[in-house]
Formats: structure tokens, sequence, C-alpha cells
């Protein structure tokens, strides 16, 4: 079958990597789509993302190229399909609600597997979606326990491709995060660590801050210092309450966070030292 096909290389730098893999591509009668190459000259590394198209055997794809590359090289050859999706919240809808929006008019090409919740409070909007919503309650249990218990659940709902944390306000401890290793897509205001506790806007608004934003990133053990994936920023000024600072930081949250989504989806994120290359 003549389908697309993407293509990811991470390696050492090396002369001619991009003639040597558009040769294999070119020898075995494959059409370039699109193609993106970045050297990281301060680390000697190559990152290289191909979408080709044609009659196309991955594994004998995949081990021609392997065979041209530098030892230790990473390379997936990812064949067309609808990554699974989990996505958690805990009480705010604005970051869940714009993408179960987006994926309902197809922005998304995925498949939302479900929608886990310490509390039951946005199932009413995630059955408008016909999407299954899984309740995992923090209350009478230790963090430990619940932790387990969401583990639990996400096991029970099989291979998940991504997990998104659309304002969920948990902090995962290091087994979750092992769990999930550079699958867990996390946002965030900008405002840290400058303002912190329950109400950043407020504190920023008192300080007279002229810029608000947010930061979508892979969750790692370093709590908010992931990769990131996406960032935006809007500027306000003195007219601006706190309460209109934070509906506009909303916006620009659920924004930035289906934009890391989508690139996400798209096999477009490499991640390198803990940054990423985006194409």
């Amino acid at each position: 079958m003549n389908e697309h096909y993407r293509v990811l290389i991470h390696c050492n730098d090396e002369k001619g990597l991009v003639y040597k893999v558009s040769s294999i591509f070119f020898h075995r009668n494959l059409n370039i789509i699109s193609n993106n190459e970045f050297v990281d000259k301060a680390h000697n590394k190559f990152f290289m993302r191909s979408v080709v198209a044609g009659e196309i055997a991955p594994d004998v794809l995949k081990s021609e190229l392997a065979s041209v590359l530098p030892p230790h090289a990473h390379l997936e050859v990812i064949a067309p399909r609808k990554k699974r999706v989990v996505l958690m919240a805990t009480k705010e809808s604005h970051a869940l609600g714009d993408i179960l929006i987006r994926y309902e008019a197809g922005e998304l090409d995925c498949h939302i597997v479900g929608v886990v919740s310490n509390y039951n409070l946005l199932e009413p909007l995630v059955s408008k979606f016909d999407i299954p919503f899984y309740t995992v309650s923090h209350e009478g249990c230790d963090r430990d326990e619940h932790e387990k218990r969401v583990l639990a659940q996400l096991s029970e709902l099989g291979d998940i491709d991504y997990i998104v944390l659309a304002k969920y306000m948990r902090i995962l401890t290091p087994r979750f995060v092992e769990a999930y290793e550079d699958k867990i897509i996390n946002i965030h205001h900008s405002f840290l660590p400058a303002f912190i506790g329950a109400n950043p806007y407020k504190q920023a608004y008192e300080r007279g801050v002229k810029i608000i934003g947010a930061t979508a990133h892979f969750v790692n053990n370093n709590l908010d210092e992931g990769p990131i994936i996406a960032q935006d920023v809007i500027h306000i000024n003195h007219a601006h309450g706190w309460e209109e600072m934070q509906r506009q930081g909303r916006d620009v949250e659920k924004i930035v966070l289906s934009k890391a989504l989508k690139l996400a989806l798209e096999d477009r994120i490499f991640v390198h030292a803990n940054k990423t290359i985006i194409f």
C-alpha cells in the first residue's frame, strides 16, 4: 500500500548523512513528501525528519537506514496510525475543553481513549463528546495510594502514546514519570518561579507585570523544568485586573497546550539534553 511514513533520525553528525539517507529513499523508489534537518554544532548532533511515500517494508527500510548511520543512532520508521491519548484534569475546564473541541473538529489526529480526573466535576463536559470519563478520587487516601490507583486505571486503558495534563493539579512522583517517560505533556503559566501558590495571577497583578504567557513541556522529575515544547505570551497593561489577566492567561494556556499536543501527534519533536528540536 502506498502510504506516508515518518522517518526520524537522531545521531552524531558526520559528512554526507542527508545524501546517504536520501539515496536509500531514491533506490527504494520512495517519494520524499517533506524533509527537515538540523545540526546542533555545540553537541555534534544531527536531527532529521522525513515523510516518505511509496511501497514500504518498514523493517527493511529501517535496516538499510541503520547501515549508513553512525553507531548508536536513534532511528524510527513510523507507520501511519492514530496515537492513543489520555487526558488528565482536575477542576478547570478551559484546557480540557479546547482539546476536546479540536478533537471533535478533526484537528487532532489521535484517539482519545479516556479522561481521568480526581474529581467528577468535568464529567458532564466530557460526556458531550462520547469519551469515557474515569474518576479516581484522592480523598481518603495518601498521595502514594492515590497514584497507584491512577496508574492502575491507566493500565486498564491499554497502550498509551501520550498523557496530557490539562490542568491536572497533582504533583506526579518519579514512579509515575518513569512509567510514561517522554509521554507526559503538561501546561503551566509562565510566571514560575516568580509567582507560585494558589493565585499567581493576583500576585502578578500586584507586581504590575506587562506580559503573561504559558509553557507546554514534557514532564520529568524536576517540577515544571522538563523539555519545553511550545510557549506563547500576550501583553497586558495597568488596566487589566487580575481576573482579566487570569481569563486571558487561560486562553494562552489552552492554545499552547493544544499546539504542543499536535506537534507530538505529528512526530515533530526531538528531545535532547532537556531541550527540544521542533520540525
